[in-house]
């Protein structure tokens, strides 16, 4: 054997293991994640967690247990909701420690300061960001909660901008990693007075500046962010919200987008800001397909690295006339799940490489028939998902242009990796 031969044969097994051990090569098994006895691990409708190797989904977690009954009081519910992800997270060798954003919706906002406390108590140490929604039922009811978490702990940290003030808040208002900042729901509130205005464009204008400072903090702008929420009563035209709010981005390049109506927000704010950033601009580019035209408001999806954010899409048929027709949840989600196919084939991308989802429905009654048409879409590893009704169901029928109402509307995040089981 020559000697050129014999090093290749050293080398081989370190370039091997380099592999298997590097944060490339962990991104390329995604998996579903299912902690022992868990109460959805047998679910055909999701994931209890999905392992993208570098970020780790969580769908929504109630307060039921294994064997679908729950506790009484809400500190033992929301306990147990919580309790459910780190059960989650251990199954994935991960902790609470690895959390960066946490999503809480409640359907009695009553409970905020008591659920404000408890969350203390499970992240004592560098709480992740958060946003809190009040909202008109849910699958398991009173609350659901639902995370992200990142593997490499090395660079998170929580991001606090200096004009900021103690508030008795138990979450960060934004968590950096290695590559993203997330951010927590920012209010439409004035933080030095704890008064919301009576001006709907200046509490806008407020959510928009305190989201701002920590994008700034961070040492980032607002060309950087990727996705945001803006959450919003029916106190806060939409036409106002988008107006104040499109002077912010670059016309075509603005984020993926949900902008989610809800029964109400901590504090009696009326509007909230949440959203991602990516640390490297090289790494953000806006998706849009061909039938969508460019929008001061929303890119129909963006990418951050290999990560691909997507707006919320319901059954609107897009161009010339455009609107929902379909007069069902079931044939509604139909039209949804072809407009967010155009968003993932644009990028090169399709169903099997998602690996979260948010569900948002008019009535959840209509969970069955919803169901029925999604588990369609998805192979057997499904992404994780959290489902909400955020306000009470609208009434359903057609305006003079035969247009009805929103049924369901859906965001989504897709990896851009092949699957294994």
């Amino acid at each position: 054997m020559d000697l050129s031969s014999i090093a290749r044969r050293m080398v081989l097994p370190v370039l091997v293991t380099g592999l298997l051990f590097s944060p490339l090569g962990a991104q390329e098994n995604v998996r579903a994640v299912t902690p022992v006895h868990a109460a959805s691990g047998g679910s055909s409708l999701l994931s209890p967690g999905v392992d993208t190797g570098d970020y780790f989904y969580i769908s929504g977690q109630g307060p039921d247990r294994s064997d679908k009954s729950a506790p009484s009081e809400f500190d033992k519910q929301f306990r147990q909701a919580l309790d459910k992800v780190k059960a989650i997270l251990k199954a994935a060798d991960l902790t609470l420690n690895n959390v960066v954003y946490v999503q809480v919706y409640l359907m009695d906002m009553h409970s905020y300061v008591e659920m404000n406390r408890i969350f203390g108590e499970y992240f004592p140490n560098t709480p992740p960001a958060r946003a809190v929604l009040g909202v008109c039922a849910l699958p398991d009811p009173p609350v659901e909660v639902n995370a992200v978490a990142v593997r490499n702990l090395d660079r998170r940290r929580a991001i606090r901008p200096s004009n900021s003030v103690a508030s008795g808040e138990t979450a960060s208002p934004g968590i950096l990693t290695h590559d993203r900042l997330f951010i927590s729901a920012m209010t439409g509130m004035d933080i030095a007075t704890g008064k919301v205005p009576h001006d709907p464009a200046a509490q806008v204008d407020l959510a928009l500046d305190r989201m701002q400072s920590v994008v700034k903090a961070a040492g980032l702008e607002f060309a950087h962010v990727v996705f945001v929420n803006p959450y919003l009563t029916s106190e806060i035209p939409t036409r106002i919200m988008n107006e104040r709010y499109g002077r912010r981005f670059e016309f075509g390049n603005t984020p993926a987008r949900a902008t989610i109506q809800v029964s109400s927000l901590p504090g009696g704010a009326h509007i909230e800001y949440t959203g991602v950033a990516v640390r490297d601009l090289q790494q953000r580019k806006a998706i849009r397909p061909k039938n969508m035209p460019p929008s001061p408001t929303a890119s129909p999806c963006v990418f951050a690295g290999d990560t691909l954010y997507c707006s919320a899409k319901s059954g609107f048929i897009p161009g010339p006339h455009g609107g929902v027709y379909a007069t069902t949840t079931e044939h509604q989600l139909r039209q949804t799940m072809r407009n967010q196919l155009d968003n993932l084939e644009e990028a090169g991308m399709e169903f099997s490489q998602v690996v979260s989802t948010t569900v948002y429905l008019d009535n959840i009654s209509d969970s069955s028939n919803f169901n029925e048409v999604y588990r369609q879409y998805f192979g057997p590893t499904l992404p994780a998902r959290t489902t909400v009704q955020q306000t009470a169901p609208a009434e359903r029928k057609a305006d003079e242009n035969g247009h009805y109402p929103e049924l369901e509307q859906m965001s989504l995040i897709a990896f851009r990796s092949k699957r294994v089981p």
